[in-house]
């Protein structure tokens, strides 16, 4: 019971499924449309899983970081409040990473290559590259280093296709990829967007840092930046007016939360990140492939 509860509190699955599901096929899909290769059914399931697992990992490498401030300024949290232990989420960490390590070596061994070098980023944003002080001090330089995680699991995602194909499409995954990464400013900053009343203290967040206003701006900026490569990545595929009007339309929306920024709710603000990372995906890489 208490694992279902951290779960709901931490790491929903529900929530969170699907929008990975729509991640990993999408980079599944794209990498075969970029190299003409049909997918085997076993491409989308190693990448599901194991880019799931890499977010339960951040998720678990952020409580071991966060421990201390969470102790501090968020106890009502399932590790302060002792639901769950450290040691506890060490041996889920490590369970993780076997069963991910496991499906690499069995579909095709020279993945876990790929595995390996994701694991070492993580790694390092999990002792915050040994300069915790000086990115904190830096909160853009610290944002971005740690967005990089994105498309490094996207990156690992596509190779369960173009490594057991054959193919290496290098130069076509770049927009894509760098769509991953500035879709993941927009879910970061999105979900630490506040409303005066909701700041808490000693909870770093993007509107406390910035001004609400000036940082729902930058979090729409990142939409804006994923847009135009997300489009580059579509015209490689011939995909461009359906990746266009879809994004336009949530971009619209996107626009009006902003400038009604004062009386936006940080749940609009989130909603709209994970609603636009589905369409994304679903859009740049699912549809497409399905349609082609």
């Amino acid at each position: 019971m208490k694992w279902w509860t951290y779960q709901k509190e931490r790491f929903p699955v529900l929530q969170h499924g699907p929008l990975v599901a729509a991640f990993s096929s999408c980079a599944v899909c794209y990498s075969a449309m970029l190299t003409g290769e049909r997918p085997v059914a076993w491409s989308f399931v190693v990448a599901f899983v194991s880019s799931l697992l890499f977010f339960l990992q951040l998720r678990i490498a952020d409580e071991f970081k966060d421990a201390e401030e969470d102790a501090l300024y968020r106890p009502y949290r399932a590790v302060p409040r002792g639901l769950i232990k450290l040691r506890e989420l060490g041996i889920v960490f490590a369970i993780s990473a076997i069963i991910q390590l496991v499906l690499a070596v069995t579909f095709v061994p020279s993945l876990a290559i790929v595995l390996i070098i994701a694991w070492t980023y993580l790694a390092l944003m999990s002792v915050e590259f040994f300069a915790r002080d000086w990115l904190k001090a830096r909160p853009i330089t610290y944002l971005w280093t740690h967005m990089l995680i994105m498309p490094i699991v996207d990156f690992y995602a596509t190779a369960c296709h173009w490594i057991p194909s054959g193919q290496k499409p290098w130069i076509g995954l770049l927009c894509f990829l760098a769509a991953s990464f500035f879709n993941g400013l927009v879910i970061e900053i999105g979900r630490k967007l506040r409303q005066p009343s909701g700041e808490e203290n000693g909870v770093p967040t993007y509107s406390k840092l910035w001004g609400l206003r000036n940082a729902s701006w930058v979090w729409f900026g990142s939409l804006c930046l994923t847009t135009v490569f997300a489009i580059a990545a579509s015209n490689i595929i011939d995909f461009v007016l359906p990746v266009a009007i879809t994004l336009a339309l949530l971009l619209c929306y996107a626009l009006k939360l902003v400038i009604q920024s004062k009386s936006t709710s940080q749940k609009s603000f989130e909603t709209l990140a994970g609603v636009w990372t589905l369409c994304l995906y679903l859009i740049l890489g699912v549809i497409p492939f399905l349609v082609k």
